[in-house]
């Protein structure tokens, strides 16, 4: 694939960052819940699935972009492989009424976000030879005590901490990528001049 066409297609997915990647407020929805009696829970959880499903699979395609642009290059950049795939949003959603899968959403999406987070830094280590990333802003084994010994009350906090860590990871990632485009460009741009 062309080396041009390659950056406009990094430069395309970055782009649609502002629709996949959707910072939302836990205290909005938090207030919506209380004040709908709990109906605003259905697409909370919509919301927070969908937007997970949604980063992953750009982050997936930025990573293969990015892939492929360094092989033309020489550069063989190996990626661990992880499992990613994407979640039901609607039946997750629906499944809430058993209120049990509440606590199964809120695992599966710390559990899926920590993993992620381990092969970004990978990935952005050594790409951007940086190792000063944040570790992960949920503490998995901390909620679930918590959750437990609260009779479940603990979700509250648990929620809080998804959305403040997504929220986080989403702006955190957005710096890394336009630290990767633009070394990306300045290698293209001097590939240019030389030839």
């Amino acid at each position: 694939m062309d080396n041009k066409l390659l950056i406009d297609n990094i430069k395309e997915n970055i782009a649609r960052r502002a629709e996949t990647d959707r910072v939302m407020w836990f205290s909005m929805w938090f207030l919506a819940a209380v004040a709908t009696f709990g109906l605003a829970f259905f697409p909370m959880f919509y919301l927070l699935i969908e937007r997970r499903n949604k980063h992953f699979a750009r982050q997936k395609e930025l990573e293969d972009l990015v892939v492929v642009h360094l092989k033309d290059r020489g550069v063989d950049l190996k990626l661990e492989k992880t499992n990613s795939a994407e979640r039901n949003s609607l039946v997750w959603t629906l499944s809430i009424v058993l209120i049990f899968p509440i606590f199964i959403i809120a695992y599966l999406l710390s559990k899926d976000l920590v993993l992620h987070e381990e092969k970004q830094r990978m990935l952005f280590g050594s790409l951007l030879q940086e190792k000063n990333f944040e570790v992960p802003s949920i503490n998995i084994k901390r909620c679930l005590l918590l959750t437990v010994i609260t009779l479940g009350l603990g979700i509250v906090y648990w929620l809080y901490k998804i959305f403040n860590s997504y929220n986080r990871h989403f702006k955190e990632q957005w710096m890394m990528e336009d630290k990767i485009f633009e070394l990306l460009v300045k290698g293209e741009n001097r590939d240019e001049r030389e030839n």
